[in-house]
Order: structure tokens, then sequence, then C-alpha cells
């Protein structure tokens, strides 16, 4: 089982200083571990703190679904078209569209997934978390505590591998994860810790609070 610490991950500051970024997660991950440059990768996803209006930045031949995790309101604007993003409300659209961000109710905080065009396809999707019934998150996904309370356990499926991350979603070693082995007691999460899915011992997260559940699927032609 892997989880990234949202806390020991590195702001990277945008170009036009209207935000910070902090990646979750990333596909080919660079050699050395560390952040790829923007575009070079498949899949990405981070989380963006938003603090000026001002254009976002493209993502030739990407696709891109965005959701507002902390804050009242972003006015969004794709390509001429104004789109009012709500809290815990998923909007995609493509990378390279023209886009620009007002703040009309002051600073936010967002998910964002970003994924090739013809070999992967990301899906963002809230859930509401319970405390009698666990949420697991399997390979190929990541859940992202949001809000509230949450610890996370290795479920009985596949007891005997102790295969730690799924296919889709490699991460770094640089010092944000970890890891627990086998028979562990559950992990408490931090607001924005992420799980790694895995269907060896399928994490599973219990709590209350909202989850993001965010899923890489690989496009087969």
């Amino acid at each position: 089982m892997e989880i990234i610490r949202y806390a020991s991950l590195r702001a990277e500051p945008w170009r036009n200083g209207g935000g910070v970024t902090r990646e979750l997660a990333s596909h080919p991950t660079p050699a050395g571990g560390g952040t790829a440059p923007d575009g070079d990768w498949d899949w990405r996803v981070s989380i963006a703190e938003i603090s000026r209006a001002g254009a976002f930045s493209t993502f030739h031949g990407m696709d891109r679904v965005l959701t507002v995790i902390d804050g009242e309101l972003l006015l969004l604007t794709v390509d001429g078209a104004d789109h009012p993003l709500e809290r815990y409300r998923p909007f995609r659209f493509p990378g390279d569209a023209e886009a620009t961000a007002a703040l009309p109710t002051g600073d936010i905080r967002d998910l964002n997934v970003i994924t090739r065009n013809g070999a992967f396809k990301g899906y963002t999707s809230i859930i509401e978390l319970s405390k009698k019934r666990a949420h697991p998150v399997f390979e190929g996904q990541l859940g992202i505590l949001l809000q509230g309370q949450a610890t996370v356990s290795l479920g009985n499926a596949g007891a005997g591998d102790d295969s730690a991350a799924g296919a889709g979603a490699e991460t770094d070693d640089g010092g944000a994860n970890a890891a627990a082995a086998p028979g562990a007691p559950p992990e408490t999460l931090d607001r924005y810790d992420a799980v790694v899915g895995s269907d060896h011992r399928t994490p599973e997260i219990l709590g209350r609070g909202f989850l993001a559940v965010v899923s890489i699927d690989r496009v087969t032609s």
C-alpha cells in the first residue's frame, strides 16, 4: 500500500505567478524521480492553488478534468464560453483550449487530471465516505481525501501478493510516499493525502468526509 503525503510535495510556481501546483502522480516518471516538465508525461494528477485571475497553461493533444476542491466558485472561460464551476463538480475540457480563470469568491484550490489523447482517459468522482463501509481503491486509481477524517488499511483480496502500486499509478519514491506492510494497523490520512490503488490487498478507506477517486484508464484500440 502506498500513500502520497500532500505535506511532502513540492510547490511549483506557475509561470504567470497566478498560483502553484503540487504533483501527486504522473506517468512516466522522469529518470531519478522528481517532477517532470509540463507535457513530458502521458498523464498527471495534481492539486493547484489559484490566487490570481489569469490564463491557464495549454496542453496540446491532452484532455483535462478540473474539480474545485476548496473555495466556493471558479469562473472558467474556455474558448470564449463561461463555465461557473462549483466545489466538487468535475468539469472536462480540451487541454489545448484557451482557458482563463476568474475568482469571484476568492482564492480556490483545484484537482487536475490531465491525460494524453489516444493513450489514457482520466475520470474524477467525488464520493461521501462512510465509517461503516470501507471504500476500496483499485488498480489505476488514486483516492484523495478532500475533507474530513479517514484511515486506510489493506484489504484481504490477494493477501498472498504484497505488490503495492497498481500499474496505472506509478509514483516516484522521493520521500513523498509511505508504504504499509501486510498486517499493519490502519494509517491516518491527512487532508489531500492520496492512496495509490491496487487489486492486490486492495486499500480500503473508512471515515467521514469526502473522497476524490481519480481513475486513469489506458485507451485500447
